[in-house]
């Protein structure tokens, strides 16, 4: 399994667990995603006040869109974007694994996974970053 972009998320060990995606976290206690070194965008910190942090794929949804005419040729709508507040702090954009006419309620817990979106000239699995709802108990 390769991820489409791996500078944003890894790649867990077991399918069913959750990818983190790689962000950074300044010395003032600011978390941001994705990770740069320019410097914390609230205190303007810079330098080694800036480092690397894991920010597990989990959050609650803020806002959500369903997509019906999109211009690349490489992406076949309706799809659905969506915005989810990671519980670590940074909003992630993505897309939802599946699309959905019916609108999920701001709140909804979503989880991160990776889902297929290709093969690799090698016949590797190529995977991208979605979110899914999580099922309450």
């Amino acid at each position: 399994m390769r991820p489409l972009k791996p500078d944003l998320y890894t790649v867990p060990e077991s399918p069913t667990s959750v990818p983190e995606l790689l962000g950074g976290r300044c010395r003032c206690g600011y978390v941001f995603f994705p990770m740069q070194s320019y410097g914390c965008e609230k205190c303007g910190l810079t330098g080694d006040a800036v480092t690397a942090a894991r920010l597990p794929g989990e959050g609650s949804l803020t806002a959500s869109a369903r997509v019906l005419m999109h211009a690349a040729k490489d992406r076949t709508p309706p799809f659905v974007v969506v915005a989810v507040r990671l519980d670590s702090g940074p909003v992630v954009r993505s897309l939802l694994d599946s699309d959905r006419a019916e609108q999920l309620p701001i709140g909804t817990r979503m989880r991160g996974l990776l889902a297929e979106v290709g093969k690799a000239d090698d016949g590797d699995v190529i995977v991208d970053l979605r979110f899914t709802p999580v099922q309450s108990a």
